[in-house]
This record gives structure tokens, C-alpha cells and sequence, in this order.
């Protein structure tokens, strides 16, 4: 039998099925997330990438930002515990979980099994978030990807003191008008990113080995500084931005296995969110 997992994200949407044992048979990822049609165009993908049809599914469990608009699931979960499912089996030695999503942050400590023991998250502000990279790309007029290859060129870090999206949009604007580098400006910018995560991570106490998923694990200029920042190596994954999806296969498939009913799972407490004033009104 296969089993269906969706994570519907604020910019994208990723879909992974599994087989039985767990593995991965197939996968799709759309850069576009709930509201749109990407949530249908990623599953399309995964079914084709498995070659298997919907019929053929046993069961499926939506999880994200999104996860509600997709009424057809049968069961839904939160993308935290996802998450912490997902890295469990693609990190078998970690016990913390750094995931930089388009609208959040995230840090986890996970137990036996990828199962969700804490955490701490950021989801009142775009700072910090891959929503705060995507517009300080727009600034640059470059892709998010090309961040960690201007970083590679930097010499120095021009500070971005900034810790609001609208703020630090507009610090960035002036250091380029002043004759910085952008590859220096971008350096910064990946500090600041790194040092709000790392309060995160710190807030729930870094354990164990750490490993990084979601898309902006991808970006290694980001990546290690975080790493230098909190004082671990960082694991990663080329399937990091399929994470979510993959705990929420993974966990239809424990369901269904174990006969258990699509109950969302209970949660630890969680740790007061970072805010930020300066947003607020601005859309953003």
C-alpha cells in the first residue's frame, strides 16, 4: 500500500508518498502554496513520480500553513509535528530541528522516533523567516538561491541592525546606495537571519546532533553561520524542503498500520513567539 503526505506552505507546496516500510517512491514540489493550484500540482507530481494513482493511496495527511483547504485528507497534522516525524527518519541521531519556513521559524526537540517533545517559534514576524530572504532578493533583483553565492564573496558584514522586514528593506536600500557590496549587504543580512534562529534554539536548549530542514537549509552561507552561531555542525538533507511532507506520510502510514483514527496529535506548550511592532499595519 501507499501513503500520501501534502505540506501546503505559504509559498510552496511539497508532496511525498511512501510505500509499507517508509521509503520514499515518489515526490513533487510546486513553488507555489496554499490558495493556488500548486498544493494539486505537487500531489500530480508525486503520483507520477511513484506511478501510482490516488486510488491506490491507503491513506493521506495534509499538514502546513494550508493544510485545512485540503478537505479531502484524511487525517491533518501539524506541520510541528510533521516536521519533527519527517526529520526523525531522514536524521536518525538528532534530537534538535531548525526549520526555516516561508512565514515562520522553528526550532524543535524531538525524541525517539522524530517524536515532538518542544519547541519555540516565530510566527508574528517575517523576520527571520524565508519571507525576509525573498524580499531582501527583491531588493538585489536576484533569486534566493543567489544569496549563498554572493556571501561566498563577501569580506566583511555590513550589519543590518534592523529586526523588522520593513526596517531592514530599507537599511539595505541605503547601504546599497552608499557603495556597499551587495555581497557584503548579504552577509548581514544571513547574520541577522542566523542570530534571531539562533535565540530561538537557545530558548529550547540545542541537544544532541542538529540538522536543519525546509528550503533555506539549502542556502550554506545561511547555513554556516547559524552553525557558528549556535556552536554545532548542522546536517542536512537534499530532500530538507520535503520534510514536512514526509512526516505527514509517514504518519498516515503509522495510522493506517496501526488502525488508530486521524486525531490530530496533542502538543507541548509552546514557548511565547517572537513579535514584532514595527510590522504591524504594513501588510508584510
Amino acid at each position: 500500500m501507499y501513503y500520501l503526505g501534502i505540506d501546503i506552505g505559504s509559498t510552496a507546496s511539497k508532496c511525498v508518498v511512501v510505500d509499507d516500510s517508509g521509503e520514499i517512491v515518489g515526490k513533487g514540489l510546486y513553488s507555489s502554496g496554499a490558495g493556488t493550484s500548486g498544493p494539486r500540482t505537487a500531489i500530480d507530481a508525486a503520483l507520477s513520480d511513484a506511478g501510482v494513482a490516488m486510488d491506490d493511496v491507503a491513506r493521506s495527511c495534509a499538514t502546513g500553513y494550508g493544510r485545512n483547504l485540503l478537505d479531502w485528507a484524511d487525517m491533518t497534522l501539524s506541520e510541528l509535528s510533521c516536521h519533527a516525524k519527517g526529520a526523525g527518519r531522514l536524521f536518525p541521531t538528532a534530537k534538535t530541528v531548525i526549520d526555516i519556513g516561508g512565514q515562520d521559524a522553528k526550532v524543535l526537540r524531538i525524541g525517539e522516533g522524530g517524536r515532538l517533545e518542544n519547541f519555540a517559534m516565530n510566527d508574528k514576524c517575517a523576520a527571520g523567516t524565508g519571507r525576509f530572504l525573498d524580499v531582501m532578493a527583491g531588493v538585489f533583483q536576484c533569486k534566493v538561491s543567489d544569496l549563498q553565492d554572493y556571501d561566498a564573496k563577501s569580506t566583511k558584514v555590513a550589519s543590518i541592525s534592523s529586526t523588522c522586514t520593513v526596517f531592514a528593506e530599507s537599511e539595505v536600500i541605503s547601504k546599497l546606495a552608499s557603495g556597499e557590496q551587495i555581497a557584503d549587504i548579504v552577509a548581514g543580512i544571513h547574520e541577522s537571519v542566523a542570530e534571531r534562529t539562533a535565540g530561538l534554539a537557545k530558548r529550547v536548549g540545542v541537544a544532541g546532533d542538529v540538522a536543519m530542514t525546509g528550503g533555506v537549509a539549502l542556502n550554506a552561507g545561511l547555513r554556516d553561520r547559524l552553525s557558528r552561531k549556535i556552536g554545532h555542525p548542522i546536517l542536512v538533507s537534499r530532500l530538507a524542503q520535503l520534510n514536512g511532507a514526509l512526516g505527514a506520510a509517514l504518519a498516515a502510514r503509522d495510522a493506517c498500520l496501526s488502525g488508530k483514527g486521524a486525531e490530530d496529535v496533542a502538543e507541548p506548550r509552546r514557548e511565547g513567539p517572537a513579535s514584532c511592532e514595527g510590522c504591524a499595519g504594513n501588510g508584510r
